[in-house]
């Protein structure tokens, strides 16, 4: 009796093991499948960015295509490896197409490679824009206007990218900043922040190696030695200048800058420069934006102080109206940063692009307080003199000079500028940075001065400068600190007094933005130009009369903000606009190898990676096969008892559960079958009540439309070769954990895929679902489709439908909506059933649609017939 007790705990064991074992297997090639549908959905945004470039839609500068390009690259790449891990074989066909693309497009590339520099250290009378991989962005323009347009800039010079590599190399913090990048998740706030602090908690903590220590002190000491006049041991400020700043991504506000650092502080100030390519919002912005962490690098530009009486920043054309041929100036008393970080309201000076340049306009604001450097070193905020607060800071003909620098910076580097500049107190203008500017055509919701609110409508505020143009609605969220931003929900609208660029870190969750100040010249401004998030700074006193949670709608064309929703405004459709040729075939020949897709039906024998002409090939080619992959792996999974358990359950599926861990009430190794009451997954138990409603247990068979019947008979009969490929067969499988459920359904010649997230926590909970396919005709399958998405809309889902299949979201919202929603998926899916072959009338889109919001789920005759 013992040694029948013991060999059964033994092989219980044996078993335990052997399911952890591949338990594990299925987690890698899970996580694989999860990392080609965020790839998927990334790529599928950069195509809609360029098609809406090339149909004239926003304004784009030559450094574009090459950023957009990278990113291309990058994310295609990534499919093809994960696909490649998933499925456990090589494709070397589809790794070729996708070689011979990227050569095409390199080919096509019209910016010449920068040189590779091995120095530490370069002066700025020694940099052009040749120089961009080793100086960085911002470095590489400076030293091109010092040299080539001869425009005053500070001295200064360069430490290298090289020298970044040397930093890195000497302290052995490459492979322990990978790993911790590897944990990074941008849509998980947290996990940004967690391996940030760890990793500038290591960068600062090195030591600058002996070697380059001595060079940049050495370089410091050289470039004091060449001024003419002032301190002999001058202070310096010092800036990032990494590698793809200032390009098409202008990284606005991510790094940091040191200002007004003595010579035995500049060391120390180099490691927090470097440190900050590393800080939260970089990281999430550089991942947002689809960046491989191997293309960051960080110079650093060390720049002796300028002794400023006045600064800002300066558009050579207005951001939101690029056809407004015009330049904006914006001014504060002492440093820059109180202007391009929205601390001080500025004044604003118009002036037109004639030679000379005419003021056309003047708006002198209250400014109260300045930022002015210490003796010693260091910043500090002081009282601007009462005689001055409302005096204009910049006189009319500095206004002109700076104007007409402007435009020889605009001819120079081939397109729109945003620069910095400062006035120094002898009345001498300086160019402290120029980067290209982001510009956006207007569209028919352009700002309208005169033009009245809506009628029938509240208008919570009305006034402030429009940022980015555009509308949208949602709850509004006031955020305050950093915590605020890591718990920011999906689709909240901003709110906060004090406008910054940390909201970087949320502008992909972030429908609109809302700040009691700011500058249409700051950083923020051009941070949300590049996410295109509709935004209002200077509406004062907003943080105050929106309460948080209130539904809002932001109009970011007319500066007003609406309670509650305003359909009229979101539905407004932006005006096409022209592009230069020159620009615009430029775009099309490196578009041409991205964004048309060849392969579309996958039962054709060409469809297959010999054939993939375009970065949209292997992204439509990849996203199949991983499909295919993934409902292999559930079959192998489903005949796997150790790895999963068949539901017992009335439902149209044969359903296999894996569980993850917290799913079900009994070990899987335990039993073969469960039934209802033994799941203990919160999003399953509930997508599993709906499956099960009461009311779609029809005792009657489902009517059937005899033409609807016909076309499947037909279709069946016309494609019995190709029934292998395109018929899935009825068995499904769902992964499950306590809060987690992945549910992959094919009933027949349609599947859909659920994946969910549901506890507590709103911020964490989400629910993303795909639905393709049916055995009808395309236009039947379409109607359902559209059917679904029509119900899907008015629960609250973001949905999206391309002929036979819908996608749709519904994200950041309490456990109870989301286990609600979940409930009402799995009532939709039973209630589709076979419907495609119903939908023999337009009218039944809207009609069926209106039956299941009302739970009117019994499909009979007379109500079809209606």
């Amino acid at each position: 009796m013992k040694f029948g007790i013991f060999g059964l705990l033994r092989k219980r064991r044996r078993q335990a093991s052997s399911h952890d074992e591949l338990m594990e297997v299925f987690n890698d090639k899970y996580s694989n499948f999860k990392q080609i549908l965020e790839s998927n959905s990334e790529l599928l945004k950069i195509l809609s960015d360029i098609e809406q470039k090339l149909r004239g839609q926003a304004a784009f500068g030559s450094a574009y295509m090459e950023t957009q390009t990278l990113r291309v690259a990058f994310h295609a790449g990534r499919m093809i490896k994960c696909l490649e891990n998933l499925s456990g074989r090589p494709y070397p066909a589809l790794n070729m197409a996708f070689e011979n693309i990227l050569e095409a497009l390199n080919r096509k590339q019209t910016v010449a490679p920068s040189k590779k520099i091995s120095a530490y250290t370069l002066a700025y009378t020694e940099i052009t824009r040749e120089l961009l991989n080793a100086v960085g962005g911002k470095s590489a323009v400076l030293g091109d206007v010092l040299n080539r347009l001869n425009l005053p800039v500070p001295k200064g010079f360069a430490v290298t990218t090289a020298a970044y590599e040397r930093f890195i190399r000497a302290n052995q913090l490459d492979e322990t900043i990978g790993r911790l990048k590897q944990t990074v998740d941008v849509v998980e706030t947290k996990t940004v922040l967690q391996a940030s602090e760890r990793i500038q908690r290591l960068v600062m903590a090195a030591e600058v190696p002996g070697d380059l220590a001595r060079e940049i002190i050495a370089a410091y000491d050289e470039m004091a030695v060449g001024r003419s006049t002032g301190n002999p041991r001058p202070l310096v400020s010092v800036r990032s200048s990494a590698t793809m700043e200032d390009g098409w991504l202008s990284f606005a506000g991510q790094y940091v800058t040191v200002l007004n650092v003595p010579r035995e502080g500049i060391l120390q100030a180099y490691k927090r420069v470097l440190a900050s390519l590393f800080a939260p919002r970089a990281i999430a912005y550089r991942l947002h934006m689809g960046i491989p962490f191997a293309e960051a690098a960080m110079s650093v530009a060390c720049q002796a102080m300028v002794a400023c009486s006045a600064s800002g920043v300066m558009y050579t054309r207005n951001p939101l109206n690029p056809l407004e041929n015009r330049i904006i100036i914006n001014a504060v008393w002492g440093l820059g940063p109180y202007a391009v970080d929205g601390v001080v309201e500025p004044d604003t000076y118009v002036l037109s692009k004639e030679s000379p340049p005419g003021v056309w306009e003047r708006k002198i604001a209250k400014k109260p307080v300045r930022l002015v450097p210490k003796t010693g070193g260091d910043v500090a905020e002081e009282a601007v003199p009462a005689n001055l607060i409302q005096q204009p800071c910049l006189p009319d003909p500095q206004a002109i000079r700076l104007a007409e620098y402007g435009m020889r910076l605009e001819e120079h580097l081939q397109g729109p500028q945003d620069v910095e500049w400062a006035l120094d107190e002898d009345g001498r203008l300086v160019i402290l940075q120029a980067r290209s500017l982001r510009v956006e055509m207007a569209g028919s919701g352009a700002p309208l001065a005169n033009a009245p609110p809506l009628p029938g409508y509240r208008v919570l505020l009305e006034g402030g400068d429009v940022a980015c143009p555009g509308t949208a609605c949602g709850p509004a969220v006031h955020v305050r600190n950093e915590a605020d931003l890591g718990a920011f929900p999906d689709g909240g609208i901003l709110v906060a007094r004090q406008a910054s660029a940390e909201f970087v870190m949320v502008m992909g969750k972030a429908r609109a933005i809302v700040a009691d100040s700011g500058s249409i010249t700051g950083h923020l401004a051009a941070l949300v130009k590049e996410y295109l998030v509709p935004t209002l700074l200077n509406a004062h006193d907003a943080a105050a009369a929106i309460a948080p949670g209130t539904e809002i709608t932001v109009d970011a064309y007319h500066a007003r903000i609406y309670l509650g929703r305003v359909p009229e405004l979101l539905e407004a459709e932006p005006v096409k606009a022209t592009q230069p040729s020159e620009e615009y075939q430029s775009l099309r020949r490196q578009a041409d190898l991205i964004v048309p897709l060849n392969l579309f039906d996958p039962k054709s024998p060409r469809f297959a990676p010999q054939h993939c002409r375009t970065m949209h090939d292997i992204m439509r080619y990849v996203h199949e096969m991983a499909y295919a992959e993934i409902f292999q792996l559930g079959d192998l999974v489903a005949d796997h008892t150790r790895l999963s358990v068949r539901l017992i359950a009335p439902l149209p599926v044969d359903l296999h559960l894996i569980d993850l861990g917290g799913g079900l009430g009994v070990y899987p190794t335990a039993t073969a079958k469960v039934k209802p009451e033994q799941v203990t997954s919160v999003p399953f138990k509930a997508f599993l009540r709906g499956l099960l409603h009461e009311g779609l247990r029809s005792p009657e068979p489902r009517p059937v439309d005899l033409r609807g019947f016909l076309a499947v008979m037909t279709r069946q009969m016309a494609s019995t070769q190709a029934a292998g490929v395109e018929r899935f067969g009825d068995r499904s499988f769902g992964i499950i954990t306590n809060s987690y459920l992945n549910f992959s359904s094919r009933v027949g010649y349609h599947y859909s895929v659920l994946d969910a997230f549901c506890n507590h926590t709103a911020t964490k909970n989400y629910i993303n679902f795909e639905f393709k396919g049916g055995a009808a005709d395309d236009l039947r399958r379409n109607r359902r489709a559209r059917m679904i998405a029509r119900v899907l809309s008015a629960l609250g889902f973001q949905v999206k439908t391309v002929e036979d299949c819908v996608t749709a979201r519904f994200a950041k919202r309490t456990r109870q909506e989301t286990e609600d929603r979940l409930d009402q998926l799995g009532r939709l899916l039973i209630f589709t059933r076979q419907m495609d072959m119903l939908m023999s009338e337009e009218r039944l889109v809207e009609s069926l649609a209106s039956c299941f919001l009302e739970g009117n789920y019994q499909l009979c005759r007379s109500a079809l017939r209606e």
